[in-house]
């Protein structure tokens, strides 16, 4: 094995690893499908905005037969646990976070890109009086924003 083989295993490892352990959080079954897609999601240590449909594209763009609504209910299944948020940008498109600490989030229209906004620069300094019987689950915040 040459180094660049070696380098590959030792990658491919600490994806498996990152993935399994993210799955161990919270008690979901590592399947071959979950560590797959937990894998693109996670494996490399980096947060992911994504849409079912771009994390198919990259599951079958290594080779993984994974449907379309095994992404769906997998993202779905990821969020339940609490190991990702789902951020509705409009009434039909939803993209999914792998980071849950509350923070806003910039969304480019012309692109249909997320990406995280500083969250130490954003300030709500008060919020509607809910009906009573209710509290707040939590604050999405979603900037929207075009090029000039």
């Amino acid at each position: 094995m040459n180094g660049a083989d070696n380098r590959m295993a030792l990658m491919n490892n600490l994806t498996q690893d990152r993935s399994t352990a993210w799955l161990g959080r919270v008690g979901l079954r590592p399947t071959r499908q979950r560590m797959t897609l937990a894998g693109l999601l996670v494996g490399d240590g980096q947060n992911r905005h994504v849409t079912a449909e771009s994390l198919y594209e990259a599951a079958s763009g290594v080779g993984e037969k994974v449907s379309l609504a095994t992404v769906y209910n997998t993202l779905s299944a990821f969020c339940e646990a609490g190991l990702m948020r789902e951020i509705t940008v409009d009434g039909s498109k939803s993209y999914f976070d792998t980071n849950i600490s509350d923070h806003p989030h910039f969304y480019w229209e012309d692109t249909a890109e997320l990406t995280d906004a500083p969250a130490q620069e954003l300030e709500i300094r008060r919020l509607p009086d809910v009906p009573e019987g209710a509290e707040i689950a939590s604050v999405d915040v979603v900037i929207r924003l075009r090029r000039k």
